[in-house]
């Protein structure tokens, strides 16, 4: 009776803090509320969607619209409005979120979906002292963590996925997988047709036939051309004439399958060229126009043949100017816009089956383009009730019961739920050994720095501080010195000519700053946001591998990826492509063998579980098709084994 008096005191007493209210968010504020306690606060920034109704039980079709973390705290305080819960509709990487608002809570508890956010989060906590309670979901699999700092591993002491790259050359020339064509859909010519047409595309825009003097753009529409002779010339255009354009550079195809052009009369019979693909007679009842809908095609699971890709192709360009002519010009990729989904799904299978890549149904195309694992709602219940479980632990220090849980999907050991002791901290982590090392308001510099590889000669600023020290380190407002020089700075109180500085900076070749960065240069950067400061030593390298390092740049010493981890959310997944399409082997940490190597973690749990791979979104830049981690639920990191015993434990 004893330990329930003094949890129901530690609980009562607490201020907390949620950071995300969707899947696992929602489940979580009604288990704090209905658990006694009395203080919450909530960060998100998202709105509500259609799409997350189906488990995000708080929210209402009339809610829609509207902030996440406020229709959370109207519809808990319904039942429970005796208790203080704080809304924030915000980005918990905004400034107001800083290190001394994070020393205000108790305990920080984490239902978010993407990596940088973590990331930025465990640093706030380790800058304030105040644990940090992990979490994520995938389907019937999830995990709670726990990271109080001196004590357990934080959130960053193991290695985590970051987002892959795949060669531009590869999205344009040579796809091998179905998330290339749909990148390549999505991103390129869904851009070129309907986004900014002032924005950067790599896509190809020119035929055999142009003539090279002209500096027209094939994309646009000729001011006499029909809408169905316009769609036919584009069809013509991106998957006959730039294949076979593509072709004639014979030494690209030595090894590679050779793909074969498409035009329209190879795909359609000549009645239905005439048509544009639309089926006699059909008419589109939708409130929303839909290609299906014109076409009479009524299942999302069914693979469609070419003939049918290509009719939905051509009627869905035609209703976009046809119904939709004032979205035309700004639009971007969206996965609720059933019209940009059918677009989307056809063009990326017209161009799998000019490469001998397998078809996909329009269901499995929309969960690769709009990055969608399909979540389970009782995991996140489940989870929810774990992370509280947690949360009192902590509030009552008691640390040596604190666990790390892993829910499953099928029994090992006849259980579903793995509970494991956590860690000690990983003294060559680079974010919470500084912490360590020294008091945090010094700001002190890592004993050992990091090495970035780069060609000085050129590559510019803006790569290094958008690659690497934001992507990879995850800095959100950093600074950029070398010894006594302020290369860089970012923030909103910059003066107007300081941040003019700065801008020019970016983009200039790295050897050719005011303070030249060359081989041996060190770096200092510092995120004051944070309170994180390493240093860099860059090292000068004139040639990179495109295709195993596409940045043109390497980085060494800090947490850096870990080799096919499992790593999704209750919708969003982070490697390009569905399960569907390429199996991630889900890895675990293995230290019983040499540091760096990983063992499958159907290995390590002595089961044959079957850990559908989630995978990630891309965007394609001007170099390369970088991955990002999208909006809704839940990132699970599944980097950690349940059953190993080898990692120095928490003691």
């Amino acid at each position: 009776m004893a330990a329930a008096a003094s949890s129901e005191d530690a609980v009562k007493a607490a201020k907390v803090l949620m950071v995300g209210a969707g899947g696992i968010g929602c489940e979580l504020l009604k288990t704090l509320a209905l658990s006694g306690f009395c203080d919450i606060h909530i960060i998100d920034l998202d709105t509500i969607e259609v799409s997350n109704l189906n488990r995000q039980f708080l929210f209402r079709q009339s809610h829609v619209g509207q902030s996440k973390a406020k229709v959370a705290r109207d519809a808990v305080l319904k039942f429970r409005p005796n208790i203080s819960i704080t809304p924030y509709h915000a980005n918990v990487k905004d400034a107001q979120f800083n290190v001394e608002f994070f020393k205000q809570f108790n305990v920080v508890l984490n239902g978010l979906d993407n990596l940088d956010a973590r990331r930025h989060v465990n640093r706030l906590c380790l800058a304030a002292e105040v644990p940090l309670v992990e979490s994520g979901t995938t389907g019937f699999l999830g995990q709670v963590t726990v990271h109080v700092k001196g004590k357990t591993e934080c959130y960053e002491c193991q290695p985590k996925p970051v987002p892959k790259s795949y060669p531009v050359c590869t999205i344009t020339s040579t796809p091998s997988k179905f998330v290339h064509c749909i990148v390549w859909a999505k991103d390129l010519l869904f851009a070129k047709l309907f986004g900014d047409k002032n924005q950067d595309n790599d896509l190809n825009v020119r035929s055999k036939d142009d003539d090279s003097s002209s500096k027209a753009d094939v994309f646009e529409r000729n001011l006499e051309e029909g809408l169905d002779q316009y769609a036919q010339r584009i069809y013509d255009h991106v998957f006959g004439y730039n294949i076979e354009a593509a072709l004639a550079n014979e030494e690209t195809w030595k090894n590679r399958r050779r793909p074969h052009p498409i035009y329209v009369r190879d795909a359609l019979p000549e009645d239905a060229v005439e048509l544009n693909g639309c089926s006699r007679g059909s008419k589109n009842e939708e409130q929303e126009p839909s290609a299906m809908a014109s076409l009479g095609l009524r299942n999302p699971q069914e693979i469609w043949s070419l003939a049918d890709n290509s009719k939905v192709f051509l009627e869905a360009l035609k209703l976009f100017f046809e119904k939709r002519p004032k979205d035309v010009g700004n639009l971007i990729f969206d996965k609720d816009d059933q019209l940009a989904v059918e677009f989307v799904t056809a063009a990326a299978n017209i161009r799998a089956s000019s490469f001998g890549i397998p078809l996909h149904s329009l269901f499995e195309a929309k969960g690769v383009a709009g990055n969608i694992v399909h979540a389970v709602a009782t995991t996140n219940a489940i989870i929810a009730g774990l992370i509280v479980i947690e949360a009192i632990k902590v509030l009552k220090d008691d640390y040596q019961n604190y666990r790390m849980t892993y829910c499953l999907e099928h029994p090992t050991r006849k259980m579903l739920l793995m509970p494991v002791e956590p860690f000690e901290p990983n003294k060559s982590c680079y974010v919470c050994s500084e912490f360590l090392g020294a008091d945090v308001n010094q700001n002190s510099i890592s004993q050992t720095p990091l090495v970035l590889e780069v060609n000085t000669k050129k590559t510019k600023l803006r790569e290094v501080i958008d690659k690497v020290i934001k992507s990879k380190l995850g800095m959100n407002l950093p600074s950029v010195m070398i010894g006594s020089t302020l290369i860089f700075e970012d923030g909103d109180d910059l003066e107007e000519d300081e941040a003019a500085n700065y801008a020019l900076n970016l983009d200039k070749v790295l050897a050719e700053l005011p303070a030249p960065i060359v081989n041996d240069t060190k770096l200092t950067v510092d995120d004051f946001l944070q309170e994180l400061k390493c240093s860099i030593n860059v090292k000068h390298r004139d040639e990179f591998d495109e295709e195993k390092e596409p940045d043109g740049m390497v980085l060494a010493g800090w947490s850096g990826p870990a080799d096919k981890q499992i790593t999704s959310n209750g919708e969003k997944r982070s490697i390009p492509s569905s399960s569907s399409v390429d199996d991630v082997d889900g890895t675990a940490e293995d230290i019983s063998v040499k540091p760096g190597t990983k063992r499958k973690l159907n290995e390590i749990l002595e089961s044959n579980e079957n850990f559908d791979a989630a995978q990630n979104p891309t965007e394609v830049g001007s170099s390369s098709a970088q991955v990002v981690e999208d909006d809704d639920d839940d990132l699970v990191m599944l980097d950690e084994d349940p059953k190993l015993g080898k990692r120095k434990r928490l003691q």
